[in-house]
């Protein structure tokens, strides 16, 4: 996520150059041959080419409408991962007496049951965050050098699963998750089987249990919502048309303005010479503007398809995991030298 109130014109131009010399080039190559060569014959009119813009200006709108949307809604999830955990850090604590035991218990005890659930529960964000950075086949945006030269990447790049699982497991955890599919749903099926066990033992009074399983089911919503936006591409066909389309009018665009800057040129010939003969060159950089508007929105769209992918303009669900994270382990009492800190932003990124 960008944090800064807009981005630097300086930012812009370097992620968009590549496109921008290619759309320069093209029309230079189209003003050249007007110019040099007699095929002034060579024209559409205009309407055929407002049909198309039209249509290209919709197609895209739809695009970037249903891409924030996606962004949006992964933000959503994520808000509401972070007030359940914060009920769920509080319940443990507050929930796991002696009131109803059968065998009365330690504090330190108590302590031990309440630490090993919340950190578990860490222990499944940390999973889930990884799972939402696994790129997929049609998650190329990350791919981009104009993406790549930042040289700045997610946390969940730097490092792997299981060596950010480790400070929050037993080893018969591990070894537990390590063997499944999607750990992040073996780590809440284990915290349902530690309640079982805490409840069975009156250490959880039956009402508490079924309060926490309650929870228990919201992470697993909040889980599957976030598994669906991940796996569920915005739809090929509808991205692919707006690639089509956009190129479409580019390409047939020339054919069209170029002429028009003749014209303009041929009348102003008698009375300014040079400047009607030159007049023509002026299409590039209007051209030039009106393909970059375009293309840009375009590219824009593509980059908010997928909201996970760990992109500068993503949701920034490493953030709110560490967040979460310093936040329950305060409460749970700990010193703050023992306590990781928020991950740092780069170029005002955070991830």
């Amino acid at each position: 996520m960008y944090t800064r109130r807009t981005y630097k014109a300086s930012e812009l131009f370097l992620w968009t150059r590549f496109d921008t010399l290619r759309i320069f080039f093209i029309i230079t190559l189209w003003v050249l041959a007007y110019y040099f060569l007699d095929i002034a014959w060579l024209q559409i009119p205009w309407t055929p080419i407002a049909l198309i813009g039209t249509a290209v200006a919709f197609i895209i709108g739809f695009q970037n409408n249903a891409a924030y949307d996606r962004i949006w809604e992964g933000r959503k999830i994520w808000g509401g991962i972070v007030n359940t955990s914060r009920s769920l850090g509080m319940f443990l604590q507050d929930m796991i007496t002696n009131e109803h035991a059968k065998e009365k218990q330690s504090d330190e005890l108590l302590k031990k049951e309440v630490k090993t659930l919340t950190y578990r529960h860490i222990a499944w964000m940390t999973a889930l965050r990884h799972a939402m950075r696994v790129q997929k086949q049609w998650e190329t945006t990350v791919n981009q050098k104009t993406n790549q030269e930042w040289g700045i990447r997610p946390p969940e790049r730097l490092s792997t699963l299981e060596a950010d699982l480790k400070p929050y497991l037993s080893k018969e955890d591990m070894e537990d998750i390590l063997s499944k599919d999607n750990k992040q749903t073996a780590l809440l099926y284990q915290q349902s089987h530690h309640l079982r066990r805490l409840k069975e033992s009156g250490l959880i009074w039956e009402f508490s249990f079924l309060e926490l399983e309650g929870l228990l089911k919201d992470l697993f919503d909040l889980q599957g919502k976030s598994e669906r936006i991940k796996n569920f591409p915005y739809p090929r066909q509808f991205a692919t048309l707006n690639h089509y389309f956009m190129w479409i009018l580019l390409l047939f665009l020339p054919v069209a303005l170029v002429p028009q800057f003749m014209e303009i040129g041929a009348g102003l010939a008698n009375s300014y010479p040079v400047i009607g003969n030159l007049f023509i060159w002026f299409a590039i950089p209007v051209y030039t503007a009106v393909g970059w508007v375009f293309h840009t929105m375009e590219r824009i769209g593509r980059t908010g398809d997928n909201p996970f992918e760990g992109t500068s303009n993503d949701v920034p669900i490493s953030t709110i995991a560490r967040g979460i994270e310093i936040d329950l382990r305060q409460n749970l009492g700990e010193v703050k030298a023992d306590i990781p800190e928020q991950f740092e932003a780069k170029f005002n990124v955070q991830f």
